[in-house]
Formats: structure tokens, sequence, C-alpha cells
């Protein structure tokens, strides 16, 4: 088999939600994060496409999100990555808890692999955590992990440590079944993912308030093409890559059911504006710059929170 060279783990996290602003006034004013890109969904263009992270739009901080005000409510369940998680320091999570719990948003706290984990919604449904870590600060500094629900972890796992560096990290059974993690070596955000699996697992439905993808680094082009080759070497069905603006994508399903990407660090979302302007204003891809004034006025209204 094609060897690949190992993923830095996770580059971004993508959403489907409900109407954008309660969306955008949770994610810049509830959680403190940065919108970094006000674009739309490529593919359909109709569509806005929303990214949160960091100051800088570092991967390994970025939440994205499709918005469909009035479209179905999705259903949690295998084949599908199932909730997204934030590191913070552990000095402050009595604190984010209370400031969730004050702007509406009932907080559950469990114990996972000997971290405090706080487990809470967005407003759409979607299920979001905070890990306590070691470390300084206030805010959350990046993504903990991500967990995927599989009716059956091992071949899963096989593609995450065969191709994408990952190695077994423990094993842990709760109410919400056993997990599996995984964990890529280094210190970059989101270097962790759980493999969940219950008997019972209902099957997943897309819609509102579920994870559409999960998105894996890539250094460069040739790191992804390493990738893509002992992903096709081991007779996964690849996407070609594709041009995403920010950076460059391949796309495949893992035999779990859950969407797998890999995109690239460069260019970076400073392509098309400077750091100090990030998510100011519309940007669209060259193929879709014509669509502006139609875009502009048909797009659900979306202003600062």
């Amino acid at each position: 088999m094609q060897e690949a060279r190992a993923t830095a783990g996770i580059h971004h996290v993508t959403a489907i939600t409900g109407a954008p602003q309660p969306l955008h006034a949770f994610m810049t004013r509830t959680l403190g994060q940065r919108m970094v890109k006000r674009t739309v969904n490529f593919d359909d263009p109709g569509t806005w496409h929303l990214y949160y992270g960091d100051a800088q739009g570092r991967p390994g901080t970025i939440m994205t999100h499709f918005p469909y005000p009035g479209a179905a409510a999705g259903r949690q369940g295998s084949g599908q990555a199932s909730a997204v998680a934030y590191a913070v320091p552990r000095g402050v999570l009595g604190d984010w808890r209370r400031r969730l719990e004050t702007d509406g948003h009932p907080v559950r706290a469990s114990e996972r692999f000997g971290d405090t984990v706080l487990s809470f919604e967005d407003p759409h449904g979607q299920p979001m955590e905070f890990v306590a870590v070691d470390g300084t600060g206030n805010a959350p500094g990046g993504f903990h992990s991500v967990t995927l629900w599989v009716d059956d972890p091992e071949p899963t796992a096989r593609v995450l440590t065969e191709t994408f560096g990952y190695e077994a990290a423990g094993t842990e059974t709760g109410t919400d079944g056993t997990r599996l993690r995984l964990s890529v070596p280094g210190d970059a955000h989101g270097v962790i993912l759980d493999i969940l699996h219950r008997d019972d697992a209902p099957r997943a439905r897309p819609g509102v308030g579920t994870i559409h993808h999960v998105a894996f680094r890539a250094s460069d082009d040739d790191m992804q093409q390493s990738i893509r080759e002992a992903l096709q070497s081991a007779g996964h069905r690849v996407t070609p890559q594709i041009d995403r603006q920010y950076f460059r994508s391949i796309y495949f399903r893992e035999p779990g059911g859950v969407l797998f990407e890999v995109a690239t660090d460069p260019p970076g979302f400073t392509v098309d504006e400077p750091e100090t302007s990030l998510g100011g204003s519309l940007k669209l891809p060259p193929q879709h710059e014509h669509l502006r004034e139609r875009l502009v006025a048909s797009l659900p209204p979306l202003e600062p929170a």
C-alpha cells in the first residue's frame, strides 16, 4: 500500500445549522470565537458558509457552518461525526459553565479519560463540548477532539492509523457507549479523535444540528497527494483536488459512513483580506463573483452579534 505522511490532526469541522443570526451570536458572543471568513457554499452559492476560529484563523480552531433557515432537524447517530470539543483551561471551566447557562445553554458535566467534560448544544441542537486541559488564559484554545459515531470502530480506526498516522490512546465505556481514543503526536490543536460505538445506536440522519464533515490537515499539496494515493491504494474512492480558495481539498467517505476531507494548510484565510479585517465582508471565489449583487440581495440577513 502507498505510504502516506501523518496528518497534524483536525483542520476544521463543518456543521449544518438553521438561521445564521442566532448561530453567529452564539459563536462570537457566547463562545468568544472570531468570524474569520464570511463567504458562501461554493457548491451551493445561495447558502452562507461561515467560518469561526481564533484571532488568526489557524487550522485546528475552525468551526464552519452551512445555515439552512427552516430546514428539518437531523438526527444524531452512527455514520456521522457527533460532537466537537474545544480545549479549555481547567481553572476557568466553571466560569464557562456559568456563561453558557446564563446564555440559555444547559450544561451536563461528566468525566472522560480522566478529564472533566462539559456538554451543551448550539442554538440549533448541534452537540458541543468543552474539555478541561492544563493551561492558562480564558478563551477556548482550539479543538480538543472530535467524536466519530460508527457501528464498527475497527475499519474506521484502520484508516486513521494506517493512512492518517493516528495511534491508539485507550478505550473507555460510559453511559453513551464505548469509546476508542486515537491521537496523533504533536501539540497542534485537535489531535484527538474518539470513535464511539453502542449496540442500540440509531442511524444518523443529516439535517440541522448535525456535523456535515470533518477535515484533516495536510501541510501542503505533496502531503495531500500522498494521502490521496494511500487512500486509493487501500480501495477508497477519493475526489480529485478541489480549490476551496482558502485551502485545497479532497473528500472521501470512510467505512463507517463519516465524510472526511483532507485540507491543505495554505494558502489560509488572509489570501483575500488582511488578518485585521478577517470576516468583515462577503468574500466570493472568482467563479461566483459575477453573482455578488444577486447573492447580497438573497442571502439571509447576518449582522454583527
